[in-house]
């Protein structure tokens, strides 16, 4: 019988910070859902014919500085805001919560953290009301809202799905230096971890979070931060990836592919990864599963489980682990960027001598040769 062992299933798996963020009395706001991202883009029509016309988001507002854009079963005015700026970068992740009072709950976590904190009750983007905008001690851009302009919800304009239909945004992915700093603040902002990625060593790389009952509405990877690694919308069904790939292709834009289309191993998710005029990385995600019962199992993959990113196998290029975008402080400053200390994914798998495997008893050598060339990084250059 073929071996099938992969991922460790827990009750929980409690993820330890040696330098944790202290945990506030104040209780935190409570988080329905990631609602939307501001980027700042450098072209606007570039990016407004990439989002638009190849991608097939639908406009709700613009002009002649910034474009609010939704996904075809949004009813809230916008998920993503392309504004005009000299530098390529994230200004905010913004999270939708349940009622007009968690902004208050909101203002008192953070105040107490220490954290800048900014409050407008005309909101600060356009269809979104009374707003709190921190920057957070993770050096994130967050925004928490209620109130918001609804528009028309698309779902059963049928004569506006394009094969490659994107129905949802769906999570976010935070590069952070210390992961086990940032899930420990995550924690005490609300989120549970649904799937890590470990070593035999304790060292953690990845873990993934949610607060709707899906796998994630954030990621935390570790790596140089705080940087954005990518903003993901959820298709239907994979056929939908595939359209975009072709799409891509037919347009001689196959270049704009950095990775995909496959499927991972974390999230059972099928993805492709884009990456728009600037550089911004993006998912087009489907098929992850449910979570939301409280006693939903967590998920812990092994870094050397050459499964755990691509269910089938294959490779990831090294611009997906080295490169992301910058992020804003409230003054829309680019945030320095602080170097990880802990060992790095590529370096522990790609690297010179990494080394992973399909099972855990297999030895370097028994790889089939054709896998063991991918994942050495200077095989692949």
């Amino acid at each position: 019988m073929t071996d099938t062992a992969g991922p460790v299933v827990t009750s929980d798996a409690p993820i330890i910070a040696a330098d944790p963020i202290p945990t506030p009395l104040a209780p935190p706001p409570d988080i329905l859902r990631c609602a939307y991202m501001e980027l700042v883009v450098t072209d606007l029509a570039a990016s407004r014919n990439f989002y638009v016309d190849v991608l097939g988001l639908v406009v709700t507002e613009e002009d002649e500085d910034t474009v609010y854009l939704r996904s075809l079963e949004e009813f809230i005015h916008h998920n993503l805001v392309l504004r005009l700026g000299e530098v390529a970068a994230v200004a905010a992740f913004s999270y939708r919560v349940r009622s007009p009072e968690e902004l208050d709950r909101a203002v008192a976590f953070y105040t107490e953290l220490g954290c800048r904190v900014e409050r407008r009750a005309e909101g600060f983007t356009r269809g979104i009301g009374d707003s709190v905008r921190v920057t957070d001690p993770l050096g994130f851009p967050y925004e928490f809202f209620y109130d918001v302009d609804h528009v028309e919800r698309l779902a059963w304009r049928y004569d506006l799905h394009t094969p490659g239909a994107l129905v949802r945004l769906d999570h976010f992915n935070q590069v952070t230096p210390d992961v086990p700093r940032a899930v420990k603040f995550m924690e005490d902002l609300g989120f549970r971890v649904t799937e890590d990625i470990q070593d035999a060593e304790g060292t953690t790389y990845a873990a993934w979070m949610r607060r709707k009952p899906t796998v994630h509405d954030t990621a935390m990877t570790g790596g140089d931060g705080p940087r954005m690694h990518h903003v993901a919308f959820a298709t239907h069904e994979k056929h939908n990836i595939i359209a975009i790939c072709d799409k891509l292709g037919a347009l001689r834009l196959s270049d704009h592919i950095e990775r995909g289309p496959g499927r991972h191993g974390v999230s059972n998710a099928f993805y492709l990864y884009l990456r728009d005029p600037d550089g911004h990385r993006v998912e087009i995600y489907t098929q992850d599963y449910y979570t939301g019962d409280p006693d939903n199992p967590v998920v812990t993959w092994d870094v050397h489980d050459n499964q755990r990113r691509d269910w089938w196998g294959n490779p990831v290029v090294p611009s997906w682990y080295t490169e992301a975008s910058l992020v804003l402080d409230l003054d829309g400053n680019p945030q320095p960027v602080a170097a990880r200390t802990d060992t790095s994914e590529m370096a522990v798998t790609i690297g010179a001598d990494g080394f992973s495997y399909t099972r855990p008893e297999d030895d370097a050598d028994e790889l089939p040769s054709w896998k063991q060339g991918e994942y050495k990084l200077g095989h692949q250059l």
